[in-house]
């Protein structure tokens, strides 16, 4: 058997990536570090159930109008979440 696993990802990578991008705005202490940004995504992605997918298709067919809302309030939260959990760990240094 030979399966195609490269496809499969977490539909909320993306959107969690371009949650920590568009915030970045509101943490400018932070912004300038790449490495800072990636520890905020991975901590936002810990907060949230991943949902894997072969296709973005697959998910955003199923859902309807209110789970499209309560995805994007839950990916704002945990991004949100996760900055200040970053930033309270860089002061502890």
């Amino acid at each position: 058997m030979n399966a195609d696993f490269i496809s499969v990802h977490n539909y909320r990578e993306r959107a969690v990536f371009d949650a920590v991008t568009k915030a970045a705005d509101l943490f400018p202490d932070m912004a300038e570090d790449p490495g800072i940004l990636a520890d905020v995504a991975c901590v936002a992605l810990n907060r949230l159930q991943p949902r894997y997918i072969r296709h973005p298709v697959d998910y955003a067919f199923y859902l309807t109008d209110e789970e499209r809302v309560n995805d994007e309030r839950a990916i704002t939260a945990a991004v949100e979440a996760a900055f200040l959990f970053v930033r309270s760990r860089l002061a502890e240094k």
